[in-house]
């Protein structure tokens, strides 16, 4: 007796691709690394959550320090991580380790692209917030001054205009703007 053809219904077609789609997420969830090297929209989002959160901080570390040959940007956000390491480590040594570490990972990105608003803008925030007293705070007014040029300029490259907007309101709020550079930056709010 010959088989005969059954034509699939839309509800055996759907779950399918269903299966094939979870198929596909599960391979993207288990090899990182397969994955676009500058994720950015994703990384930024996580940043986000990160400020808050231990967990999403160490998960998204895990990932971007697995990658070969970061790109600058992706270097600024590891070392933007460490610093959000040392703010959730509980003990004394791993939070200096951290920011220490941190600092580094900053440079090495500053140093691979020296013109980048973001990756200016990462270092001087994370040294903003790391207490005066470590000694981890000595480029926050090269970074300044660096970023004010930039907003006097209009030099953003592809900097996203919301960032650009969030940037120049931080620096406002960091009280540690001239008054000259206040007037700057608040064209841009």
């Amino acid at each position: 007796m010959a088989k005969r053809y059954v034509k699939p219904t839309s509800k055996t077609f759907k779950m399918k691709y269903f299966f094939l789609l979870i198929i596909i997420l599960f391979a993207l969830k288990t090899f990182p690394e397969d994955r676009h090297p500058d994720d950015i929209p994703r990384i930024k989002q996580a940043m986000v959550l990160a400020v808050e959160n231990s967990r999403i901080t160490d998960s998204l570390y895990a990932d971007l320090i697995k990658r070969k040959a970061p790109s600058a940007l992706i270097l600024a956000y590891t070392g933007t991580l460490e610093a959000l390491k040392a703010k959730h480590s509980w003990n004394p040594y791993q939070k200096i380790s951290y920011v220490a570490r941190s600092q580094k990972t900053l440079q090495k990105a500053v140093i691979a692209d020296p013109e980048n608003l973001e990756i200016r803008f990462m270092r001087f925030s994370t040294q903003h917030y790391t207490p005066a007293f470590l000694g981890y705070s000595k480029e926050i007014e090269l970074d300044r001054k660096m970023i004010i040029h930039q907003y006097s300029q209009k030099a953003f490259g592809k900097t996203n205009p919301e960032l650009i907007k969030s940037i120049a309101g931080f620096l406002i709020s960091s009280n540690r703007c001239t008054s000259q550079e206040v007037t700057i930056l608040k064209k841009f709010i």
